[in-house]
């Protein structure tokens, strides 16, 4: 199914976990320390650097780009670093997580309470990833490096559902099959 950016929630609730995607538009990236930075705003009561309503945070930390490329090598990293922080930006309408491996409860309840969905890249194909990038411009923080929080113009960003809005989670159903 191919999505584009910002999310509709009617959009959302046609997937499923497991469901294959391609995602045009707008997503951002940070990882941890800019999710602890983002929380910390909200906190406060402070304007973020980003819109988050209907937007994708993908969990990337990408190398830099060699000549005449976008950027460099832009894998997912492991998911479960933004848990703390991932509830909190659900709320406050955060729609779509990309990254690797499983979430927490906590996650996976913000996800079905609020309609948003997380889905994998897959780990090991970061230079096919970063074929879809097509623009990227630091947009905060970029004292943090790698991890600066980027603005990423993708073309058919290949995903996977893994937790849909009506509280499914593929790790769980594939763990299932074989608990016999």
């Amino acid at each position: 199914m191919k999505l584009t950016t910002p999310f509709k929630t009617e959009d959302l609730e046609k997937l499923k976990a497991g469901d294959t995607v391609e995602i045009t538009g707008v997503i951002y990236t940070a990882r941890d320390a800019a999710h602890a930075r983002l929380v910390d705003l909200l906190e406060k009561g402070e304007k973020l650097p980003l819109e988050l309503e209907g937007q994708v945070i993908y969990y990337v930390g990408p190398t830099p780009a060699k000549p005449g490329k976008v950027i460099g090598s832009a894998g997912p990293t492991t998911s479960y670093r933004m848990d703390p922080y991932a509830p909190k930006l659900i709320e406050q309408g955060l729609k779509g997580m990309i990254g690797k491996g499983a979430r927490s409860a906590e996650v996976k309840a913000a996800i079905k309470e609020h309609k948003a969905v997380y889905f994998a890249a897959v780990g090991g194909a970061a230079a096919l990833i970063a074929k879809s990038i097509k623009k990227a411009e630091v947009i905060a923080y970029e004292d943090l490096g790698a991890e600066a929080i980027r603005r990423l113009e993708v073309e058919n960003f290949p995903a996977i559902v893994i937790n849909d809005v009506h509280g499914n989670d593929l790790y769980e159903e594939g763990q299932a099959k074989y608990r016999r």
